[in-house]
């Protein structure tokens, strides 16, 4: 059965020189012969044949001493901003449409140390809990063409900003300041909005329980789909007013959660709308549009 699975080398013809052409532009960032070297050097481990693919494994490979390469990925200072700003370009260029649409999802990778770089005891997606975790807040693009990362933060947490021992033996640069997940993201709209194409910014609910982020969104004139928790307050902004007091003066509808405005909506007021097809068939939802005030 594995000879029967086995793929043949002509899969691969011209997968290296394909590669070496999408390389090249990145690759023109980095000012120094050296650095180009290097990167040549980590990018070819990762796509070798090596069981371990950590810097030593993959600078021992290519018969050098593991120094110089841990210190150009984890120490040495150039500047990787240019390299995402070259490849938003790209994602711009190639699978950009008026429609798309920019994606921001906070996501944490479970630690047990207490070394790496931002791990704290955090709300943690991949283990559904509070756990000990780093969290990236990841910026995506979503067109008909396909979809793609094009940036991400790592969150440094509060404890981290304060602690300046710590700081210095992970190698945090010191100009790196406390954000929220919510600026890191916001950050990353105001440098590659322009050149994303785009109709909507969409997340989940931890990114639309903040107010302030939506009303940031709003004043730079961006349109949003936002996930809320169920127990978010609204006002529907579409009810009837109620009937007026004692005093006269026009009443407004009463806040209420979201969860409960929601069954409290007449069957008439749903529409079912076709996502995709799906592995288990035709994936649907139901959906009800109003305005209100959150």
């Amino acid at each position: 059965m594995l000879a029967e699975c086995a793929v043949s080398p002509q899969v691969f013809s011209g997968v290296e020189q394909r590669l070496a052409r999408f390389v090249e532009p990145f690759a023109n960032w980095l000012t120094q012969p050296a650095q180009r070297a290097h990167a040549a050097n980590y990018l070819s481990g990762l796509v070798s044949d090596l069981q371990r693919k950590n810097v030593e494994s993959i600078a021992y490979r290519h018969e050098q001493g593991r120094r110089n390469l841990q210190h150009f990925i984890g120490c040495a200072a150039w500047d990787g901003r240019p390299l995402i700003g070259e490849l938003v370009r790209q994602v711009g260029r190639e699978l950009g449409e008026e429609d798309g649409v920019i994606v921001f999802d906070p996501s944490g990778v479970p630690k047990k140390g207490q070394k790496s770089v931002g791990v704290a005891r955090q709300w943690c997606g991949r283990r559904g809990k509070v756990d000990r975790c780093q969290v990236g807040v990841y910026m995506g693009y979503v067109s008909r063409i396909d979809h793609v990362l094009v940036d991400a933060r790592l969150y440094l947490p509060e404890e981290w900003t304060r602690d300046r021992a710590r700081r210095k033996a992970a190698g945090v640069p010191g100009q790196v300041k406390f954000q929220t997940r919510h600026e890191q993201a916001l950050e990353m709209l105001r440098e590659h909005g322009g050149q994303l194409p785009h109709r909507w910014v969409a997340g989940d609910d931890e990114m639309g329980r903040n107010s302030g982020f939506r009303r940031d969104l709003h004043a730079l004139g961006e349109r949003y789909l936002l996930a809320v928790p169920s127990n978010t307050l609204i006002r529907d902004l579409d009810a009837p007013s109620p009937q007026h007091g004692a005093r006269g003066g026009s009443r407004k509808p009463p806040f209420q959660r979201v969860d409960q405005w929601r069954e409290a909506l007449p069957d008439s007021a749903w529409t079912k709308i076709k996502v995709r097809d799906a592995e288990k068939g035709r994936l649907e939802v139901e959906v009800a549009t109003c305005r209100v005030k959150a």
